[in-house]
């Protein structure tokens, strides 16, 4: 666990469905779970502290939110048009893009790369907390794409991705919390502007 800002909590954990590390985040203060798998200190490392609400950043990755909800009872929030995959996993509390949802965070449309890409403006930690548009790979300088394979036309997909990044642009931020790869504390609007512009 580690504390990248004040109130600001990463983690890793292997996911058992891709077999790979993926990356967690808590906000403390809100009491809010991104993208969440169980820490690798178990559930009781949020003794005292425990979790209020659950925000997607797509369908994909609710990972271990309904451990969670069956522990703490979180409310599990995830943008409308993903919430059909989750279907009988439990309950969802559906949000639109441009909602302010729970810890002040504001949901923010992507697409691109699937229509419930959505990236999270969370400004009470300067952070952009992003899904499946931006990874950081370890030993690969900057952010870059999920590999080919993962996109259904991927030349059209990454200009989408490039151009609903650049829009982002206009957001206060300077933490990218990336739900593959390692967080970036510092210096997010440089690095998505090197992304966007390719």
């Amino acid at each position: 666990m580690d504390e990248i800002a004040q109130g600001l909590w990463h983690w890793t954990a292997r996911h058992p469905h891709i077999d790979a590390d993926v990356s967690s985040y808590y906000l403390l203060p809100e009491r809010v779970l991104l993208d969440p798998m169980i820490p690798p200190a178990g559930a009781e490392w949020f003794a005292g502290r425990e979790p209020l609400h659950i925000v997607l950043t797509n369908r994909h990755h609710d990972r271990d939110s309904w451990r969670l909800h069956a522990l703490f009872g979180c409310e599990v929030h995830c943008v409308a048009n993903g919430c059909h995959e989750l279907s009988g996993r439990g309950p969802v509390t559906p949000f639109e893009f441009g909602d302010e949802l729970p810890g002040g965070i504001v949901a923010h449309e992507v697409d691109a790369i699937c229509p419930d890409e959505t990236a999270l403006h969370i400004p009470g930690h300067q952070a952009l907390a992003v899904a499946d548009g931006i990874v950081r790979w370890p030993g690969v300088d900057g952010l870059t794409f999920v590999p080919d394979w993962l996109m259904d036309d991927p030349e059209d997909t990454k200009r989408g991705l490039r151009a609903a990044y650049r829009s982002l642009l206009e957001l206060d931020f300077d933490r990218l919390l990336l739900a593959h790869g390692e967080p970036l504390a510092a210096g997010a609007r440089q690095a998505v502007t090197a992304f966007a512009d390719g």
